[in-house]
């Protein structure tokens, strides 16, 4: 497998076409253009959600598979908690499915940024393949706990779990001034 953060390929099941299904960037999911008010019902949905290595989402069956559009991650990081300090740290994240994530080497955190905005988009794997977007009050939240430390040479700021240093970003990133709207 080329991506290990991938889920297993599963082009040998039958496919159902494209389902009518969309999980907006908050994490709203929609049917038909109409949102998905049932919580269980996500949940559910979201137990057989895969994302092959061509990057397209998946709802998988034992049986058959349909393709659905996800604009941004799956799911979203809603709340984060601490527990210890510096390295003895452990982050444990709830999604908005209510699933918990310890950060760790398996579930990595981390961080892109948008080329024309340089707006940070931070990121927890939940799943292989399966991202929750760590909404951002919850980002705040870890640049709050975030400790400096050098990068290859670089000062970057990031938080530990797990015994894990994560990278939230270059330190002179967090200390620009912000600039008033236009």
């Amino acid at each position: 497998m080329s991506n290990p953060e991938s889920a297993p390929d599963f082009a040998d099941l039958p496919r159902c076409g494209d389902f009518d299904m969309r999980i907006a960037r908050d994490g709203t999911w929609f049917y038909r253009g109409s949102p998905i008010n049932r919580k269980p019902l996500v949940k559910l949905f979201s137990t057989v959600l895969k994302r092959a290595e061509s990057g397209e989402y998946w709802l998988v069956t034992p049986v058959e598979r349909g393709r659905i559009q996800v604009d941004d991650a799956p799911f979203t990081a809603v709340e984060v908690t601490a527990t210890g300090t510096s390295r003895d740290q452990e982050l444990s994240f709830r999604t908005n499915l209510d699933d918990f994530v310890i950060a760790d080497c398996d579930r990595p955190i981390r961080v892109s940024y948008h080329r024309d905005k340089g707006e940070p988009s931070p990121y927890v794997l939940v799943r292989p393949g399966l991202e929750a977007l760590i909404l951002r009050p919850v980002f705040y939240h870890l640049v709050e706990l975030g400790e400096v430390r050098a990068v290859d040479g670089i000062e970057q700021l990031g938080v530990w779990s797990r015994g894990q240093f994560f990278v939230l970003g270059q330190l002179q990133d967090f200390n620009a001034p912000t600039r008033a709207p236009h």
